[in-house]
């Protein structure tokens, strides 16, 4: 059975999610639409590209970020959130941590949860168990103060998908449906170069764990280690790592560069 975000069908298609961070830190686009007006501004934008989904989130995840509370995030995530419903068909992801905010993004018109946290926290997997919404599970090692601090694998891919396995399994107990998951690798979440690069070329494999595969890659640092560009100069790197992402079947790429993206998908699919 395929998944459904929404009114979109996951049908063996790479999609492109667009990235909407209303945050004043995150490491590419932190404070580019943090007032309301820019918000939509992005959003139109976005809707005008092409974008199949809008992914939101209100707390920075880059390294060594400090979290922020509940109802900061809520202040910072609703009104897009609304906006969005308001305006367009479109599904919208919540990416958070955090139950509550989980539950009120989904009851302002988000469809999706995409916890980056990977369900570790049980008051997150019962209440997206209760809301019956589709959930993506990201593999972090550690949390975003400490992640980048000399992370360690045996077989980085063999024990991604083992704690994934551990993830979903804890997941199906409470309620939430193998099909009504997508999982995802965390390019750049406690992985050093090696490790990222390694995921890429071997993307194939975390094929049939779930309902769906998302990678998110777009910009991040391992781009600009290869590259020797920052952030604003690693458009090209970023296509390249969406390029691999849709020859290695993954169904969503979660990217900033939603017109780049979506030609550089269609051209692979034209061939």
């Amino acid at each position: 059975m395929s998944l459904i975000l929404g009114n979109l069908v996951l049908n063996g298609k790479c999609h492109v999610m667009g990235i909407l961070n209303v945050t004043p830190d995150s490491f590419y686009d932190g404070g580019k639409h943090f007032d309301l007006a820019d918000v939509q501004d992005r959003v139109d934008s976005m809707v005008k590209e092409g974008v199949e989904i809008i992914d939101i989130g209100g707390e920075s995840t880059r390294p060594g970020s400090k979290p922020v509370n509940a109802e900061e995030e809520l202040e910072r995530v609703i009104p897009a959130i609304e906006y969005i419903s308001n305006n367009y068909e479109i599904p919208i992801s919540i990416d958070t941590q955090k139950a509550e905010v989980a539950k009120k993004a989904v009851e302002a018109g988000a469809s999706i949860v995409n916890d980056v946290g990977g369900l570790r926290n049980n008051d997150m997997i019962s209440t997206v168990a209760e809301m019956n919404v589709p959930v993506i599970i990201m593999h972090m090692q550690g949390t975003p103060e400490n992640m980048q601090k000399n992370p360690q694998y045996g077989d980085v891919v063999e024990d991604i998908k083992e704690w994934l396995n551990g993830r979903i399994k804890a997941a199906k107990m409470a309620g939430i449906k193998r099909s009504d998951i997508i999982v995802d690798p965390g390019i750049g979440f406690g992985k050093n170069l090696k490790h990222n690069l390694e995921i890429l070329g071997r993307l194939d494999e975390f094929k049939g764990m779930a309902g769906g595969v998302l990678l998110g890659a777009s910009r991040k640092s391992f781009i600009g280690m290869m590259t020797g560009n920052g952030e604003g100069d690693r458009l090209t790197g970023s296509l390249s790592a969406a390029i691999m992402g849709v020859t290695g079947g993954v169904d969503i790429l979660r990217v900033h560069d939603v017109k780049e993206t979506l030609s550089a998908v269609n051209a692979v699919n034209s061939l």
